[in-house]
């Protein structure tokens, strides 16, 4: 077996011995050791034909290896990643996933899959997350592995277009969901889509959770909308979703879960799921105590929203008045804006002339057949 030297080693051996010892010439050189060859100019660099890593540990990028200081020691460079791309080549952008950099989005991502798990958010290996890292870079969830027993290696880098960059694993089939939502929401960081089961109890039902019940969701969450059903990880479904996530920020899923995006981090759209599942579940509960459900009075909840704008958190219902902000006709009796003009009003006392005329035209016809029956 050929044997792989990455910068790392080379130092290992400044270290042990004082020098770089000759290299095999059928030795496999990272690209970071290589560099670091370069730079030391050691006479032992091997021959142009020698073999070089196809891809590179997280410190190694291209002219970053450790450089010996003024001392003769060795210290270890911090790589710059300052202008890595999608179009970045291959060992870069797996470094790149690798890095200290991505740590924090890799550890939350982490962290958040055990939490869908231990709610039972997700089952199996449901449920996705992605993050944007770049302009067109983005960290996502893999497929087919349980959220809440992810590791580090198992995360991946994609483009725009929903095409892998780096990971050893393959990235999640709803991708483009994901990828749909930050393209139509230019304020979309992070996007997590589980199954929280409450929240999906109305996603089958087609029904959109009610609104002016709890101030938590008027704030963070608002009116919730259902996408039309279409087959997971499809474009189709992906658009549909899309379309809603101008105005709404946690859109159900027809037959299928809830998605929900943030404008800050990845903790912020799982807080979404929570407060959306926990909702559901409190209204469920509330609708089977056999008491109409009392709702927050419209002027509190155009404070509440007043509230939500300062945050930048989109609402459709910013703006309305007053009387149309808790227009939830299956669970309140509902208001009306204003009185209806004089010719628009009808007077309930008042005979409709017609429907006068209606009724005898068929009153007359049923005397006329009974009596026509009696004398035959």
């Amino acid at each position: 077996m050929r044997k792989v030297i990455s910068a790392r080693d080379i130092e290992e051996m400044l270290r042990r011995n004082g020098r770089v010892p000759e290299i095999p010439p059928d030795a496999i050189l990272t690209p970071s050791a290589r560099d670091l060859l370069r730079e030391m100019g050691n006479g032992t660099l091997p021959a142009a034909g020698a073999a070089v890593a196809r891809s590179a540990p997280a410190s190694s990028i291209s002219g970053n290896g450790a450089k010996p200081s003024v001392g003769g020691s060795f210290q270890a460079a911090k790589p710059d990643f300052s202008k890595i791309t999608a179009k970045s080549s291959p060992e870069e952008l797996q470094a790149f996933l690798e890095s200290e950099e991505l740590a924090p989005h890799r550890q939350l991502m982490l962290d958040i899959g055990r939490r869908l798990w231990q709610r039972a958010y997700v089952d199996g290996n449901g449920g996705n997350m992605a993050i944007k890292v770049r302009p067109d870079i983005v960290l996502c969830t893999p497929t087919l592995v349980s959220k809440g027993f992810m590791k580090e290696e198992d995360l991946c880098l994609v483009d725009l277009e929903g095409n892998q960059l780096a990971g050893k694993r393959k990235r999640t089939s709803e991708i483009f969901m994901h990828l749909e939502i930050m393209r139509r929401q230019p304020k979309a960081v992070a996007t997590v889509h589980a199954h929280p089961p409450h929240a999906t109890a109305f996603a089958v039902a087609e029904m959109e959770p009610p609104t002016c019940f709890i101030p938590e969701l008027e704030v963070f969450v608002g009116k919730v909308p259902v996408a039309p059903y279409h087959t997971p990880g499809t474009k189709e479904m992906a658009e549909e979703v899309g379309k809603l996530s101008d105005k709404h920020n946690t859109i159900l899923m027809g037959n299928h879960g809830a998605v929900a995006w943030s404008h800050i981090d990845l903790e912020d759209a799982y807080f979404k799921m929570e407060i959306l599942d926990a909702y559901c579940r409190t209204i469920w509960i509330a609708s089977q105590l056999g008491k109409p459900l009392k709702s927050i009075p419209p002027e509190s909840v155009k404070d509440l929203l007043q509230i939500k704008e300062k945050l930048g958190i989109p609402d459709p219902r910013i703006g309305l008045k007053e009387c149309e902000l808790c227009d939830n006709d299956a669970w309140t009796s509902g208001s009306l804006c204003v009185i209806r003009h004089k010719e628009e009003q009808v007077d309930q006392n008042e005979a409709d002339p017609e429907a006068e005329e209606l009724v005898r035209l068929i009153t007359d016809r049923i005397v006329d057949y009974l009596q026509r029956q009696s004398s035959s």
